[in-house]
């Protein structure tokens, strides 16, 4: 073979070995970019996060991580402190830094989690961190509301709880708190290990015996449904209550477990009462760590306006009061506002209802929306996710609905059968039920959209946080060296920059309107323009002192100069951020 041959031979073997690096190259952007866009879907995100599933500690942890990494811009990762266990209490702040100090723009605040096993407001708050981030340059309401707004994301509350709920045996409603665990039934007994799993299957389901005078019978439509019997008739089974073993002769099965008594929702400064009046109280308001950070984080950060608690199972969004005793608090200019939000929120989210906590539900001491409301004027909503109407669109067959969604749709993945056991106490028994999983947790497919609607919603709330602008700068000459200048300045929003318990409270400082660059003579509020009745501010008449700017509303403030051309009004609200503008 000549050289020249081998050359050629050579460049052949590079042009080949090239066009499989290329064919590589190709089938590898295939899988990145070869896709269809969905409408209000994030298209090749920086994060590729997925949402049919929940995410534990490690997993939030490094998905905050992620989001943070990816969009140095708009988001910061910390901690706001530990939780009692000693995890880190992750906390994103989400803003476009390039257009000011996060920390001084009317702010929404969104947490999830509190109780243990209602986990799914965790993956709202994670849904609407990365939905943000990702949207942010691509949908232009996205990437406004990131300009003009900062949103404050803690994705979890109670890690401690989530933890326990996720990684040891339960029930789809326990754990309820996370706490420590103690001796709930006062024999000197604490199961550290959790309740008893009799048949190693990681779920606390239920007993159930064979018995000729029972009070249960099987559905015979759906084998793993038990229904009681009409009064006077006799069944096939007796019902023995959660799996487990009454391990200290009391006659009660599984009563220590961990037994995490204490409900952090029951744990905030208002309206607090003991345990023996509001069961789940623990020592005192903000005795738990968890509630104590997040407490000294929103007393720091008074620019939040507006905030969002997740909990689950009914599909309701809840405002305050919890009591009705607290009625008096919500004046009707505030409820305006939470009945406009909440309405759209029945819209935007099929099969949920907007509550009165009180009124329609029950009395609840030392709750968190009580807390952020009555202390801090904050306008804050709880979202309870899960409701019977999400598995067919339907509340006709609530019933049987959970059966025949599990059997066409779950597959049987949700309940446990009926499987029998020899129970050393009770015999020949037989355990199934609920998987822990279902029921209060949403099956996978249904996690996105129910975290898109409610991240939606929460949206809305968080875009009527008080927006602030300028609109009029006016001259007058009064004669003498004297000009008048007027302002008008007015919220965009229905939120106002003051709630009405803020202004009986002063909780928040007023609103500070300031002609900058010009010798002020006289500073006053404009009560009527057409009338030409004002109120006079003798002292620091260049900057006035305006009490609120109402939702949807505008104020007129006005000065008398003696000189100064070149000046311009800066608007400072602690909660509707500052503006300015120049004449």
């Amino acid at each position: 073979m000549t050289e020249a041959m081998k050359n050629i031979k050579r460049l052949l073997v590079i042009a080949v070995f090239a066009a499989g690096i290329l064919s590589a190259e190709q089938a590898s952007a295939q899988l990145t970019d070869g896709v269809f866009p969905a409408a209000g879907t994030p298209n090749n995100p920086k994060v590729d996060a997925t949402w049919n599933h929940y995410y534990d500690y490690q997993g939030i942890t490094e998905l905050t991580e992620q989001i943070a990494k990816a969009h140095p811009d708009l988001v910061k990762r910390s901690s706001i402190g530990k939780s009692y266990e000693g995890r880190e209490m992750w906390i994103l702040t989400i803003s476009n830094f390039k257009k000011g100090d996060p920390d001084k723009k009317p702010a929404m605040y969104i947490d999830g989690n509190i109780h243990s096993n209602e986990v799914q407001g965790t993956e709202v708050a994670l849904y609407t961190a990365w939905y943000l981030t990702e949207s942010f340059g691509q949908i232009d309401f996205i990437t406004e509301l990131l300009n003009d707004k900062t949103f404050y994301i803690i994705p979890t509350i109670n890690p401690d709880g989530r933890e326990a709920y996720m990684k040891a045996v339960n029930s789809p409603n326990s754990p309820r708190a996370g706490m420590k665990p103690i001796d709930n039934d006062g024999d000197g007994e604490i199961d550290e290990d959790g309740y008893d799993d009799l048949n190693g299957d990681g779920h606390l389901t239920y007993m159930r015996r064979k018995n000729p005078r029972g009070e249960f019978r099987v559905d015979p439509s759906y084998p793993n449904r038990m229904i009681r019997v009409p009064e006077g008739e006799f069944g096939d089974y007796e019902l023995l209550g959660s799996e487990g073993y009454d391990n200290d002769g009391d006659g009660r099965v599984n009563e220590d477990g961990p037994a995490f008594s204490y409900d952090p929702n029951r744990d905030w400064g208002w309206n607090w009462q003991p345990d023996y009046i509001q069961g789940g109280a623990h020592k005192y308001p903000f005795s738990l760590p968890e509630n104590r950070n997040i407490m000294e984080f929103v007393m720091a950060h008074p620019n939040i306006a507006a905030a969002q608690t997740y909990h689950n199972r009914g599909g309701m969004i809840l405002r305050g009061p919890g009591a009705a005793e607290d009625v008096s608090t919500y004046n009707r200019a505030d409820v305006r506002v939470y009945d406009a939000i909440g309405e759209k929120g029945e819209k935007l989210l099929p099969g949920y209802n907007y509550f009165v906590v009180y009124d329609d539900l029950y009395t609840v001491f030392g709750g968190e929306l009580d807390w952020f409301y009555g202390i801090r004027g904050i306008f804050t909503y709880s979202n309870e996710l899960f409701t019977n109407f999400d598995l067919f669109n339907s509340n006709e067959n609530a019933d049987t609905d959970v059966y025949e969604f599990n059997r066409d749709l779950l597959f049987g993945d949700g309940i446990v059968p009926w499987e029998p056991f020899n129970h050393p106490q009770y015999g020949e028994i037989e355990i199934g039920g609920n998987k822990k999983n279902y029921m209060r947790a949403h099956p996978g497919f249904l996690i996105e959209s129910m975290a898109h609607r409610n991240m939606a919603f929460t949206i809305f709330h968080g875009y009527h946080t008080p927006k602030l602008v300028i609109d009029e700068i006016t001259e007058k000459d009064l004669g003498g060296g004297l000009k008048e200048v007027t302002a008008v300045i007015t919220n965009e929003r229905l939120i106002p920059t003051h709630a009405s318990i803020d202004l009986q409270y002063n909780i928040t400082r007023p609103d500070y309107i300031t002609l900058d660059g010009a010798k002020v003579e006289a500073g006053m509020i404009v009560a009527n323009r057409d009338l030409n009745i004002t109120y006079e501010q003798k002292n620091s008449p260049e900057k006035i002192a305006v009490n609120n700017i109402a939702g949807m509303s505008s104020v007129t403030v006005r000065w008398i100069i003696s000189g100064g051309r070149n000046y311009k009004v800066i608007v400072d609200s602690a909660k509707g951020g500052t503006v300015s503008k120049s004449k």
